[in-house]
């Protein structure tokens, strides 16, 4: 039986990446493969999703990028958390931690 992967919830997708960049710099396919790790394969994040995420939170300035050489010998954009985006990550983890415990609890209940 094959496994789908759930969607994310709008604005969920920022903050998964902000914390794959809190171990450092990465390039794209290298943060994909973070959250796919961390996940245990559940999250699957599509480059349709990533790039355009990776611009707006490039332009918010949570993220700076530069161009460097990846493990096999290519040019990659490696993007880095900024002071800004640290703030920002903490600020939607606290946010998550309350919306999780809200959905468990009516879970629980309903």
């Amino acid at each position: 039986m094959k496994r789908s992967s759930p969607e994310l919830l709008q604005g969920t997708l920022d903050m998964l990446i902000l914390q794959a960049l809190t171990t450092g710099p990465m390039h794209g396919y290298a943060i994909v493969r973070k959250i796919q790790e961390v996940s245990e394969e559940v999250l699957r994040v599509e480059e349709g999703s990533l790039y355009p995420a990776l611009h707006r939170m490039e332009q918010r300035r949570w993220i700076s990028s530069e161009w460097g050489t990846s493990d096999n010998n290519r040019q990659a954009r490696f993007y880095k958390l900024t002071r800004s985006g640290r703030k920002q990550l903490e600020a939607q983890a606290t946010n998550w931690e309350r919306l999780s415990k809200a959905i468990s609890q009516v879970m629980r209940t309903a």
